[in-house]
């Protein structure tokens, strides 16, 4: 399976999507090269979580202090974190169950995430779907940054469905499935146009789109 590891990969996908797209090949005149990020593990996953149904900005306060709270963020360190702390970091009751879960999940077995890592990305998606706290969107974006799958496509990003729109000129943000259409030709690329749309979003709007 191909992977995003490093700027190497990162820049042979964008390549790649130059040549064979017009669009992008233009959203990459305007925003340059996309950023590397590869959150991995327990805490990346986290980061996902954390980034649930809000703003990159508010997100990334929340996790700055989720970071100070916790130093070494493993399962069982978050485990030991109370709830009011927690809470005062920002994290709704919602997020501390999920999050909870999973490293009650992790920590005893039942959810091995290096094990699922080398699955194919259906089976990770439903394996992740299923837990409670995680939804269609999270599980996407675990595998596109987290797991760093090259082939990657979370249709449902809010921020992603803009972009796209603006590229392509079209009249309405697009739903998922004309999201789910546009990216085939993107294949076995499309974590790389998922992270050069966001780019270009970011751009344009001069704001950070990247979901983690």
């Amino acid at each position: 399976m191909r992977k995003i590891r490093n700027e190497k990969d990162l820049k042979e996908g964008v390549t790649a999507l130059v040549k064979s797209c017009a669009r992008l090949a233009r959203v990459h005149a305007f925003a340059g090269d996309p950023p590397l990020r590869r959150p991995s593990g327990f805490k990346g996953l986290a980061r996902v979580v954390t980034a649930q149904q809000l703003s990159v900005a508010s997100a990334e306060a929340i996790w700055r202090r989720l970071e100070a709270a916790i130093e070494i963020f493993t399962p069982s360190r978050f485990l030991s974190v109370s709830e009011s702390d927690l809470r005062a970091a920002g994290l709704s009751k919602v997020k501390i169950a999920t999050l909870r879960g999973l490293a009650k999940a992790i920590d005893t077995g039942s959810l091995d995430l290096d094990a699922l890592s080398q699955e194919p990305e259906d089976v990770i998606h439903a394996k992740l779907s299923a837990l409670k706290g995680i939804g269609p969107w999270t599980a996407d974006i675990y595998i596109l940054f987290c797991l760093a799958r090259a082939n990657a496509w979370p249709p449902g990003d809010l921020a992603l469905q803009v972009a796209v729109k603006d590229a392509f000129e079209l009249e309405a943000r697009p739903n998922q499935d004309v999201m789910m259409e546009l990216a085939e030709a993107w294949r076995p690329w499309r974590a790389v146009a998922a992270r050069m749309l966001w780019a270009y979003y970011s751009a344009r709007r001069k704001t950070s789109a990247l979901p983690v």
